[in-house]
């Protein structure tokens, strides 16, 4: 939670809490008939801020993330058509993730899916 939200909500409390001590004393001895104006001036207020602590809330909790992985091929690779081993179609580079830190391919026909082994070359 942001620190701008909670300090909307600790200012909203003491808004509210102030406003009904207004509206309770505006009914007492003392009590004049203004402080109810100002007694619902303050709810307003304290539901104002409750609202916008909400919404800084709702709003800190949208962040977006992105992950690139680029995979350096070491020396001249040579690019070999790769087929499906289940129905034999063709599959595309854009066909490759990144899932749990491993290379994978998955076919586009099928829904297999593969992961890159790099084989040694000797």
């Amino acid at each position: 939670m942001k620190a701008g939200s909670v300090i909307s909500y600790i200012l909203a409390a003491i808004f509210i809490i102030f406003s009904f001590l207004f509206l309770l004393g505006a009914g007492g001895e003392g009590g004049s008939p203004s402080w109810i104006i100002y007694g619902i001036i303050g709810l307003v207020l304290g539901f104002v801020l409750i609202f916008a602590g909400v919404r800084l809330a709702a709003a800190s909790k949208q962040t977006v993330q992105n992950v690139t992985y680029n995979v350096d091929l070491p020396g001249n690779v040579q690019m070999d058509t790769i087929k499906c081993q289940s129905c034999g179609a063709p599959l595309a580079p854009d066909d490759m993730k990144l899932v749990n830190g491993a290379v994978t391919v998955q076919c586009h026909s099928c829904g297999t899916t593969y992961q890159i082994t790099e084989e040694p070359k000797w």
